[in-house]
């Protein structure tokens, strides 16, 4: 079964659904996003996966969303897309692919579950 993190290093919660994964005996495929930040189509493809609008894959504290004016609800993906490809640390993380769904994994229990669903 083909998994990737979304992973920042420095985030307890994206280490501990590392964890959780190599706990499974799962060898994810680790992006560390803000070394190789996802291309625009992946982050448009992440959030299709998801089920849910661009908007809920962007983090608020720690970054520039306040500053870019983003939590505008007028913004479009287009707009949201340009500020996560100028700041990739709006994506949230650790978002984990498991074949064709995608979940941003928060809390990090959260994996757990995502992992049942998907039979890994």
């Amino acid at each position: 079964m083909d998994v990737t993190i979304f992973h920042n290093p420095a985030c307890g919660t994206s280490r501990n659904v590392l964890g959780f994964l190599r706990e499974r005996g799962i060898d994810p495929r680790v992006v560390e996003y803000l070394k190789t930040p996802p291309s625009r189509d992946e982050v448009r493809e992440l959030a299709r996966q998801s089920g849910g609008p661009l908007r809920d894959l962007l983090r608020e504290k720690g970054t520039p969303f306040a500053e870019l004016g983003l939590g505008d609800e007028s913004l479009t993906d287009a707009q949201l897309l340009d500020a996560v490809q100028a700041h990739p640390i709006l994506l949230n993380r650790p978002i984990v692919v498991i074949g064709d769904k995608a979940k941003l994994c928060r809390p990090s229990e959260t994996v757990l579950a995502f992992l049942d669903d998907a039979g890994a």
